[in-house]
């Protein structure tokens, strides 16, 4: 199913809770580009693209939009003091040398065991998987932000992925309007559940089997 404006940002803003100071960041498409509109400037926060930039900052007011200056996915940023630009083969550089605390992706579906599926539909028409692949395996840490059930009002937290993969094992949390899971040792843990939605729903919407963490916690 779709989400509303609010309910992205919703998400976006608890994911903006596992960055730390001084973290080096990649944002993917969807979503997670909002995560930048939830960093406070005093964490020294600096956001990668692949495209060639380190201090990516917010997204611009509307109508401050500056053309030549945008992200991977082709959207309008702004820039942090101490940003600097360089080519995509050193920002691909950055991130297959692990030099990235974290990525926080999209995803079409990911597993009990942390597999992300996030590139392709068999027989639609994509762009590509852009830098995804290597965001998943190199990153630090490995977030995941999408909708709780597709269009069709089927789980996207499946115990197996059915679409092809872009990594196996590789994302360690993922943040829907529902719920928040880690993955820990090949399984899923609940460990936090948005508001207004109960331990039943969650259930209800969720294909994959997961445990629910003695100190489940809920977002208001």
């Amino acid at each position: 199913m779709d989400l509303g404006a609010e309910t992205r940002r919703r998400i976006a803003k608890r994911a903006a809770k596992e960055i730390t100071k001084g973290m080096i960041v990649n944002l993917g498409i969807g979503i997670p580009t909002l995560v930048s509109d939830y960093l406070k400037p005093e964490l020294g926060v600096m956001l990668h693209t692949e495209n060639g930039i380190l201090g990516m900052g917010p997204s611009p007011e509307e109508g401050t939009e500056d053309g030549h200056l945008s992200n991977a996915g082709g959207y309008p940023v702004t820039l942090l003091p101490g940003a600097s630009y360089f080519d995509s083969a050193t920002a691909f550089g950055i991130i297959r040398k692990g030099y990235l605390d974290m990525t926080i992706l999209g995803a079409l579906e990911v597993s009990a065991q942390g597999d992300i599926a996030n590139w392709i539909v068999p027989g639609k028409r994509v762009p590509g998987m852009g830098g995804a692949i290597d965001l998943a395996q190199k990153a630090k840490q490995v977030i995941v932000l999408m909708n709780h059930t597709n269009k069709n009002g089927a789980s996207k937290i499946v115990q197996h992925c059915n679409l092809p993969l872009t990594v196996q094992k590789g994302a360690n949390m993922i943040i829907t309007e529902m719920a928040v899971f880690q993955v820990h040792d090949d399984s899923l843990i609940l460990i936090e559940i948005m508001h207004p939605y109960k331990l039943e729903d969650v259930y209800n919407a969720t294909e994959a089997t997961f445990k629910v963490s003695e100190s489940l916690t809920i977002n208001s």
